[in-house]
């Protein structure tokens, strides 16, 4: 089975010289098809850092990141968004709507600016709002919705395009009790039923003992539990 992302060698760093600050330290892991990962840590540790950094957003200091075996540090910045486009989809602890459309259209976002044609886009979009639930929601926006409803769009969202891989950035964190149950239920179904792969960073336990696999991200290291 070939991964979706690997990472090889590692290394992020803060500052220069003696102001240098190591953040990851010779990471090496690969995140397979339908795999279920989390990676835990507390707050600062760098998680999100490491998410930035398999997706392409920040560039490594040390060893590199592949993602459908292509080295993205090598890419140009357009071509790096495209393959992140193509492969990853992501959630994050706030659901970074677009406060002024609805739901179908926040959803629908990914495909529109990608180039698909209007209809297709708004058919798919209410297509998976109807899979998490909110089919009657679909021309709501974001402030006539719960926090739980709006996090569903998220997902909805990052879904939209088939990524091969979901990646999940404290996602229930925001939410209540109830509300942090029912959507994480809902992105494992939907790792279940999709064929996508799942990292999910957090400092819950609870959440990370879900998962098929568990890292704990300490000092810049990363070590499977």
């Amino acid at each position: 089975m070939s991964n979706i992302v690997e990472c090889r060698s590692l290394g992020f760093n803060y500052g220069k010289g003696n102001s240098k600050t190591s953040v990851l330290k010779n990471l090496n892991f690969q995140i397979k098809s339908n795999e279920k990962i989390a990676i835990i840590g507390q707050s600062g540790c760098g998680k999100s850092t490491l998410l930035n950094l398999l997706a392409g957003l920040d560039i490594p200091s040390e060893g590199e990141v592949l993602v459908d075996n292509t080295n993205i540090s090598t890419l140009p910045e357009h071509k790096r968004t495209e393959l992140r486009a193509r492969n990853l989809g992501f959630v994050y602890q706030f659901h970074h709507l677009l406060k002024d459309f609805s739901s179908i259209y926040n959803t629908a976002l990914p495909l529109l600016i990608s180039g698909v044609d209007t209809n297709q886009a708004m058919t798919k979009a209410q297509e998976i709002l109807k899979k998490v639930g909110l089919e009657n929601r679909t021309n709501h926006k974001p402030s006539e919705l719960s926090g739980g409803e709006r996090q569903r769009v998220a997902i909805a969202r990052a879904m939209i395009t088939e990524p091969a891989c979901l990646m999940a950035d404290e996602p229930t964190g925001n939410l209540d009790a109830t509300n942090a149950r029912e959507v994480l239920d809902l992105i494992i179904e939907l790792n279940k039923n999709r064929d996508t792969a799942l990292l999910i960073v957090t400092h819950d336990l609870s959440i990370a003992n879900k998962m098929e696999r568990k890292f704990d991200l300490t000092n810049g290291f990363l070590v499977e539990k």
